[in-house]
């Protein structure tokens, strides 16, 4: 049996925050310590406790206590506060493995993996650049640009092996950013189907929960759960919407998650859609399945074409029948079984929408067993842990390192 690994985590946010990247870290973490690893998390100040997860939490400051969603200004003191810690911890506890995630964690690591010999592996999630610029926080014609994708690209080949939450992320380290195919490993994203499974709800318990949020009864419902921004597609989905309420008034819109809510239920009284709505706020990831399990379909309209978009999983594990916009991340997770808006407009997702609704209920209900298997087949964290493990092995020891994914997991 393979000896117990010291495996230290960098983890440059807000954990845990009930969204994107924090899901990741939070089920590699359970699914290694399942293998019988020890796995210490070092992240920024804030952030909600996790029972059974070591979190070590950097120094904090007096005036920023809330969860950071997307790129901010105060990441850059905060990661300035994160190095020092993982550099007084990381030689002080010296770890066999340092496991990044994100590209600031990813300089964290590099700098300790030089001072420990302990080697580096970078949990890439998207491109930094690319995701900046998604959250408007970055211009491609900013003088900045040019030294933050020279940086990108420094870390992209610092590390021993990149992790990769989808195979077309992969694709983007080899040609975009020249990062040797031997060192990169398409790990995707996965789901639990034994917790994210519409079987475990009744249909009572179902029925109780929609009365409680005020969702009208006999709509189809379409449900939405993560961040609420533009570029997860929020504003083209209310506009989805209202496009639709002009022809049919069969279906509610369920959307569900954090940080604009405000905004968004502002933008829905002026649109009039706000009847078609029913926003809940953050909803606390552990009660992510009962609340998917009121869908009939899921949205997932996410923009960005460098990113992951693990929501997409845990609605195929519901088996929801799923609308999205025809983008590689999308495609490579639901393959044949989405449906599809070809274009980036609202007008081409509320046709999309509308496929979904005309369907009847047995045409939904084998499109989303088809999910299901598909989820349970391609993506389980018990495989991801053991692919992981393999690798931190192979490093440790000198071997060869397997036969990376890019090459042999081609998932159809």
């Amino acid at each position: 049996m393979p000896r117990q690994l010291n495996i230290l985590m960098l983890s440059p946010t807000m954990f845990f925050a009930d969204y994107g990247a924090h899901v990741r870290i939070l089920e590699e973490t359970l699914a290694l310590q399942k293998r019988g690893h020890r796995v210490t998390i070092l992240a920024y100040p804030n952030g909600r406790d996790i029972a059974g997860i070591s979190v070590r939490r950097c120094w904090g400051v007096p005036f920023n206590y809330r969860v950071i969603v997307g790129s901010s200004r105060h990441k850059i003191y905060l990661d300035v506060l994160l190095a020092g810690m993982t550099l007084l911890h990381g030689l002080r506890h010296r770890p066999d493995i340092i496991h990044a995630h994100l590209h600031e964690g990813a300089l964290m690591g590099w700098v300790l993996s030089k001072l420990t010999g302990a080697p580096l592996v970078f949990d890439f999630q998207g491109s930094l650049t690319s995701e900046m610029i998604d959250h408007n926080f970055l211009s491609p014609s900013s003088p900045f640009y040019r030294v933050l994708y020279w940086l990108e690209t420094r870390l992209d080949h610092a590390a021993d092996v990149v992790l990769t939450s989808t195979v077309h992320a992969s694709r983007l380290l080899i040609d975009r950013f020249r990062v040797p195919p031997t060192r990169v490993d398409p790990t995707p994203d996965c789901v639990n189907a034994d917790t994210f499974n519409r079987q475990n709800f009744s249909a009572a318990e179902i029925d109780r929960l929609k009365a409680e949020l005020g969702v009208p009864p006999g709509k189809k419902v379409i449900v939405y759960l993560g961040v609420l921004t533009t570029y997860q597609g929020i504003d083209k989905l209310l506009e989805a919407v209202d496009i639709l309420r002009r022809q049919r008034d069969d279906f509610h819109l369920l959307l569900m998650g954090y940080p604009g809510v405000v905004r968004y239920s502002q933008m829905a009284r002026q649109m009039g859609i706000d009847h078609l709505v029913t926003f809940t706020g953050k909803i606390p990831y552990e009660d992510a399945p009962r609340y998917l399990a009121l869908g009939d379909l899921a949205a997932a309209p996410k923009l960005s074409a460098t990113e992951g978009s693990g929501k997409i999983l845990n609605y195929m594990a519901m088996g929801l029948p799923t609308v999205a916009f025809s983008l590689p991340v999308s495609r490579e997770f639901l393959s044949d079984g989405g449906i599809y808006a070809a274009e980036t407009t609202s007008h081409s997702l509320a046709d999309a929408l509308r496929r979904a609704l005309d369907m009847t209920a047995e045409e939904r209900t084998r499109l989303g067993q088809h999910l299901r298997q598909r989820v349970i087949r391609h993506y389980n964290w018990d495989r991801a842990a053991e692919q992981i493990e393999a690798i931190y092995h192979a490093l440790l020891s000198g071997e060869p390192l397997p036969v990376l994914a890019v090459r042999k997991a081609r998932i159809p």
